[in-house]
């Protein structure tokens, strides 16, 4: 830093050119009044996708439904029916396999896009392709996740229609002239009130869409998120019924002994998180390995979901009512173990066969069912403690989900919305958190990132304040420049510099500002020529400016210093890239200085390691 904060501004040099540059404050005026604008049509742009999505959810469900009643009872009805309450017998076994074939064939002679669950091919398209979605995908995702989990797939309906609704905000933004971050958003926004029409959960949407999709804070990226999502949810009242989505009874309060104990389940669910998460891809490795098409990928898996229904029918399907009746605490113990267990193998095979379904259903019910299970051993064996069966739920459920996709906030939230149980809110954070750290120590992607991992594709995992944004120009810039006139020779000028100088500033006679000069153009000059002749007017910042749209400055106009000027239009210093550069330098000097301990322990513990290697061979010990 050059220039003290406290210090009065120095005396500036007067202008005597007219030159846009010049009027950088002007146009950045003009620029922030267009972003405005451009803010508001994305908001619209976001609440028409979000009318749009909210009426496709409510389609999305009818199909399942409907495919559901065909396949497990014959009847042609938009009535929700349970696969669980089939009368095919042993028949059922072929009927998620004949799904699998159609999902197969509708990817292979549809899209390959439709493949998976939904979120992570969302995250890749944001992160590598500028948000561009094939509007295929908005009627072949829901289609096929429809066939694929009305004939007994054990996903939910969210992933998909997040899917879906991210490819409808993608085409809606190819429409229109817009920037790849608009774009982004409106995928973002679309995606968002898909889930938030689903389960009218808006809050835990926006959320989702934070620390999943949009990988950033800031309002031209949240408020038409929020307005989906606010949308998403009266379409959920206006679609759907009202109430919680996952009834359960009232909760008691939480005393020191139980929460402790709540936050134990959620560590104990966290390290399931990071088994179940190597298992799914290391079942999608098996599939990789077949010697035959990946068309027929889904078929065998969905073989293996019939077989699993058959012994357990209720794995089959979306199951939102298993996940209450876990809730509640009433579900019988066979029934949970057969959620808890083979309810995963189910979703993990047919997930890794690559069929089109949901991941947040099925980890709820997992986790809701692990939970209760290590709520059932924690009431045996501590009776004291005081747990209640649908807190260690709730607690088990959200868990899981935190720890698979490391969405901390959105799982808390979720659960609360889901559930409008805020006493839930304590136990919730000690879960979540304790099954968020065990996936952020031991796992490096999660079950949302692994597969564009795999790619090549890095998701990043944290975000903050741009760092540029933070510091003034004023703070950083060159105010000891010297100050030359125009008609002073350049061998004389030269001769008078003293050592480090690259620039100066060029006046005329009146002392009125003209223009820069770089010190090595002038060393290529002749002597005798006056210093008119290296002048060059360069684009100018504002002092109060951050060094953020310094920066944009440089990268439009491929320039290397910035004339700095005050309110009343003088030019009060120069501002170099390299100035930039060493602000963006000295913070992440300060984050390296901050983990510096950790990083010398490690040190010292890998040297002491090799020297004790270096001993025992040494002495043969």
């Amino acid at each position: 830093m050059k220039k003290d904060e406290q210090q009065p501004p120095r005396d500036g040099i007067p202008v005597s050119v007219s030159l846009d540059s010049m009027l950088q404050a002007d146009r950045t005026a003009a620029v922030r009044d267009d972003d405005k604008w451009r803010l508001l049509r994305t908001c619209l742009l976001a609440v028409l996708a979000a009318v749009v999505i909210s009426g496709l959810a409510k389609l999305l469900v009818l199909i399942i439904d409907l495919f559901t009643a065909i396949a497990f009872q014959g009847r042609f009805t938009f009535a929700h029916t349970s696969p669980a309450d089939h009368a095919l017998g042993a028949w059922v076994v072929v009927v998620p396999a004949i799904g699998g074939v159609l999902v197969g064939l509708m990817a292979y002679y549809g899209s390959k896009a439709i493949r998976g669950h939904g979120i992570p091919e969302a995250m890749e398209q944001v992160l590598t392709n500028q948000s561009r979605i094939k509007p295929s995908i908005t009627y072949l995702k829901p289609l096929s996740s429809a066939i694929s989990i009305g004939t007994g797939g054990p996903f939910g309906a969210e992933g998909p229609i997040i899917a879906t609704g991210g490819a409808f905000g993608s085409t809606l933004g190819q429409l229109f002239r817009i920037t790849p971050n608009e774009r982004k958003v409106l995928l973002a926004a679309g995606a968002t009130a898909g889930m938030s029409a689903i389960f009218g959960s808006p809050i835990a949407a926006i959320f989702l869409a934070i620390e999943l999709l949009l990988f950033e804070f800031s309002p031209r990226s949240l408020l038409p998120v929020v307005l989906a999502c606010i949308t998403g949810a009266a379409g959920h009242r206006l679609l759907f019924e009202h109430g919680p989505v996952f009834p359960m009874p009232p909760l008691e309060g939480t005393s020191d002994p139980a929460l402790f104990g709540y936050s134990l389940i959620g560590l104990l669910v966290g390290v399931c998180a990071l088994g179940i998460t190597k298992l799914v891809y290391a079942i999608e490795d098996g599939f990789e390995r077949l010697p035959i098409h990946w068309m027929w990928w889904p078929a065998i898996g969905g073989l293996a979901v019939g077989v699993v229904g058959y012994f357990a029918p209720h794995t089959l399907g979306v199951g939102y009512e298993n996940i209450t009746g876990l809730l509640s605490g009433i579900t019988p113990m066979r029934m949970v173990l057969s959620l808890a267990f083979l309810k995963l193998i189910s979703w993990m095979i047919a997930l890794g066969s690559g069929t089109s379904g949901g991941t947040l259903a099925p980890l709820l019910t997992i986790g809701a069912a692990f939970g209760l299970l290590l709520g059932m051993a924690a009431q045996a064996l501590f009776p004291a403690v005081g747990l209640v069966l649908p807190m260690a739920a709730l607690v088990g459920m959200s868990a899981l989900f935190a720890g698979a996709s490391r969405a901390l906030l959105t799982s808390i939230v979720f659960a609360l919305e889901t559930t409008q149980r805020p006493e839930a809110l304590l136990p919730l954070l000690g879960a979540c958190a304790a099954s968020y750290l065990v996936s952020y120590v031991f796992m490096k992607n999660t079950i949302m990132t692994e597969k564009i991992a795999r790619r090549g594709v890095r998701a990043p995992h944290s975000y903050g304040p741009d760092v540029l944004e933070s510091v003034r120009v004023e703070q950083v810039m060159d105010e000891e420049v010297p100050v030359h006139r125009s008609s002073e020779g350049i061998g004389g000028v030269l001769a008078g510099l003293p050592p480090g100088v690259e620039h100066l500033f060029v006046v005329d006679e009146e002392g009125r500002f003209e223009g820069i000069a770089d010190v090595a153009d002038l060393r290529g000059r002749a002597p005798g020529d006056a210093l008119a002749v290296a002048v060059r007017v360069p684009p100018a910042a504002g002092a109060d400016d951050d060094l953020r749209s310094a920066a944009g400055t440089f990268a439009r106009t491929g320039a290397r210093a910035l004339a700095v000027l005050a309110e009343e239009g003088t030019v009060v210093g120069l501002l170099t890239y390299r100035e930039v550069l060493k602000a963006y330098g000295t913070s992440l000097q300060q984050h390296e200085e901050a983990d510096a301990p950790i990083v010398l322990k490690r040190r010292r513990l890998k040297m002491l390691v090799q020297s004790r290697r270096l001993f025992e061979r040494m002495t043969g010990a």
